[in-house]
């Protein structure tokens, strides 16, 4: 499959047609039709028309449709929006999610068990909220960004775009898809720690309206862990077709993934333990992940008489998740023993979602509107299996030397009394609608709503219990925008969100939960985005997110559980995006948090503070084109001290890394890239999965790239 992938690509990569890799139509690659920032209005119809520019080669992108699912400039946005573009993908040579949000300010990704995405945004840590193109995206896997053509970090919570979850905002990758463009690129790279990866990009225009293009990626590489490994590849073909009035996309996308599972190294007295950084605890024969991912999209635009667009997408999706591990615990108080445990959980998910979307303009009287009105349906079915494990001496722990953590023990899986067995079918249907008002060309104001009914059965096959919950969740959103300049906007908004009460995953629900309401999410925010030059952005928000609803136990009979739990998170961000010279790009931010129990929760204390959120981060990172054929780039990534787990009892100390980069153009059309990675070789601990789940960070590391085409 792997050497068919990469002839394919070999033969898309060929000239598919006689337009030019830089022929683009003067409208885009949406039918949606764009809002004129200064008048609110769209501009005026032309003929189809066929321009020759070069393909943005910035860090900045000044649209994003996930951010009100019109095509209206973040400027205009009142909400806080983090783009990170191919471009600095690439320029900073990022293989994951973890690595896009190190630049992002106001996100730090979690250790996730060493098998999963799981980011704390605004203080809330969440393992589902990512999407792909807009639909969800909700199962836990390590994703890879091969195929990524952005990603957009939308802060704040806001179930009016997205439904449910969403507490602390969203990740949504938007893909590559087969445009009017010619793509020709083959990359192979090859790093320290036995870094091995090939990826090709390839299409074009194969009639005057089919456009096909394939993405794809194979990895086989070793880690600076020990005995830690991974093995993944990906293809992604798409076919588009542009008539007059309607675009169709058609994709489908495969990615298996197989790895070792790390996770991470223990504490001791309240600091990460001084364990080897490469140490590994557990049993690498039993710490394995399997991720396979199967997803088809089918996508239709179309621009209708009198100025409205309707957009219809279809996703299916089907998740095969299975990981396995032994889990290092405390370490004793001499320092001499670590306790193990160990467990192995397997989900299968197929998800199915329906979307969509009508806009339109309408004036009343002075006052623009720019409408949307959208449907969305779906239906997730998952199993969930669980199973704890046992050692050879019939206990659920056992005990191996600190010093030679790496060990090989006899572990039988099977069932415990809590272990989850289970199918669950969750069935969704939401409307929504949006107004976003030109009440001036000074003053704009965006109000929606979204009404969702979110219905989850659960069949617990240890039990033989159903049970059943049904809820009805309204989300308002609202903002105002105040524009003193053209190239200036101030804004303040507010949005919500809900989450049920079976959780993230819902992966289970219990007599207890099966009664409780969603939690609710309320972010408030003041925010300020100015375009200092063409392709020069700075943006900056202060935010209050308030989480309520959660559960705690009640204070006068602590066998009941009651709903008044809360957590607020408070700060300010603030974000450099672009090109302050013709020769130097830049991508910067700062965040300052403070994350904290108000009220006590199952979980956590009154005033306890949230773990992963570090009271200040601050990152940035500067590219500058020495001359024609060569370029240099220094990065640098702070992030202040933070608690490991809810108890507050062991501190990740804080730590500052430095990056670098070097780009040479070639002859014969290909481009060098090296990239290298803590560059001063500190020890450093970035996340953690609680307490004794603490991962090191990469000493000293470094990249090569080789590239032909473009």
């Amino acid at each position: 499959m792997r050497t068919a992938l990469f002839l394919a690509a070999t033969l898309l990569a060929a000239p598919l047609g006689a337009q030019s890799a830089d022929s683009v139509r003067a409208r885009g690659d949406s039918a949606a039709t764009p809002i004129d920032s200064a008048t609110g209005r769209p501009p005026t119809a032309l003929r189809e028309v066929r321009v020759t520019a070069p393909r943005p080669k910035g860090y900045t992108a000044p649209r994003a449709l996930a951010s009100t699912r019109t095509d209206v400039p973040l400027l205009d946005t009142p909400q806080s929006v983090s783009v990170v573009t191919h471009v600095l993908i690439g320029d900073q040579a990022m293989r994951s999610m973890a690595d896009v949000v190190r630049y992002i300010p106001g996100i730090t990704m979690g250790q996730g068990e060493g098998h999963r995405d799981q980011p704390t945004i605004r203080g809330n840590s969440s393992t589902a909220d990512f999407f792909v193109d807009g639909v969800r995206d909700d199962v836990q896997y390590l994703r890879d960004v091969y195929n990524v053509e952005r990603v957009e970090a939308l802060k704040g919570s806001n179930a009016m775009l997205f439904g449910r979850g969403g507490g602390g905002g969203v990740l949504n990758r938007v893909t590559k898809v087969a445009d009017r463009l010619a793509h020709r690129q083959l990359t192979a790279e090859t790093g320290a720690f036995g870094h091995r990866r090939a990826s090709v990009d390839g299409g074009g225009m194969v009639t005057g309206r089919l456009s096909a293009r394939l993405n794809g990626m194979y990895e086989n590489s070793e880690s600076y862990r020990d005995v830690i490994g991974v093995e993944r590849w990906g293809a992604n073909p798409t076919l588009s077709f542009f008539g007059a009035r309607t675009t169709a996309r058609l994709g489908y996308e495969h990615f298996d993934d197989k790895r070792g599972v790390d996770r991470g190294i223990p504490s001791y007295r309240g600091a990460p333990s001084p364990a080897r950084v490469s140490a590994f605890f557990g049993d690498p024969a039993v710490n394995q992940a399997s991720a396979r991912v199967d997803g088809g999209r089918l996508l239709v635009e179309h621009l209708a008489p009198a100025g409205i667009t309707i957009r219809n997408q279809t996703r299916f999706t089907s998740y095969d998740k299975f990981y396995q591990n032994v889990v290092p615990g405390a370490v004793n108080a001499a320092r001499t023993d670590v306790t193990l445990s160990a467990y192995n959980h397997a989900t299968q998910r197929a998800n199915l979602f329906n979307q969509t979307d009508v806009t339109l303009g309408r004036a009343t009287g002075r006052i623009w509107h720019a409408l949307l009105v959208g449907v969305e349906g779906g239906r997730q079915r998952t199993t969930n299996f669980r199973n704890t494990g046992y050692f050879a001496n019939g206990g659920a722990t056992t005990t191996v030397p600190f010093e030679r953590p790496t060990v090989s023990v006899p572990v039988t899986f099977r069932q415990s009394a809590t272990d989850a067995n289970n199918d669950v079918a969750a069935n969704v249907a939401a409307v929504y609608a949006q107004d976003q008002v030109t009440l001036s060309p000074r003053w704009q104001a965006v109000l929606g709503a979204r009404w969702e009914r979110f219905a989850i059965e659960v069949d617990d096959h240890r039990s033989g219990a159903t049970l059943r919950r049904t809820d009805a969740m309204a989300s308002p959103r609202g903002g105002l925008v105040f524009k003193p300049a053209r190239p200036v906007s101030l804004y303040a908004s507010f949005g919500t969100s809900r989450l049920p009460s079976s959780g993230d995953q819902f992966s289970s629900l219990t007599a207890t939960t099966a009664t409780l309401e969603p939690e609710r999410f309320t972010n408030y925010e003041l925010g300020g985005k100015w375009e200092v030059l063409p392709e020069l952005e700075l943006t900056s928000a202060a935010y209050r997110l308030d989480r309520t609803n959660t559960q705690a136990k009640d204070p006068l009979d602590p066998s009941r559980t009651v709903q008044t739990g809360a957590q607020r998170t408070t700060g300010y961000e603030v974000s450099v995006l672009g090109s302050p010279l013709a020769r130097w790009q830049v991508a910067g931010g700062f965040a300052a948090q403070r994350a904290r129990y108000v009220r006590a929760t199952t979980a956590a204390r009154a005033g306890a503070t949230v773990p992963l959120v570090p009271a200040r981060t601050l990152s940035l990172w500067n590219r500058v084109q020495l001359f024609e054929p060569l370029g240099v780039a220094l990065g640098t990534i702070h992030q202040a001290r933070s608690y490991a787990a809810i108890d507050n009892t062991v501190t990740l100390p804080a730590f500052t890394r430095i990056d670098a980069a070097l780009f040479a153009d070639l002859p014969g059309g290909l481009a060098l890239q090296l990239n290298a990675e803590n560059l001063t070789n500190v020890r450093y601990f970035p996340t953690s999965q609680g307490n004794n789940n603490i991962l090191p960070g990469s000493p000293r590391s470094w990249r090569v790239m080789l590239s032909t085409g473009r």
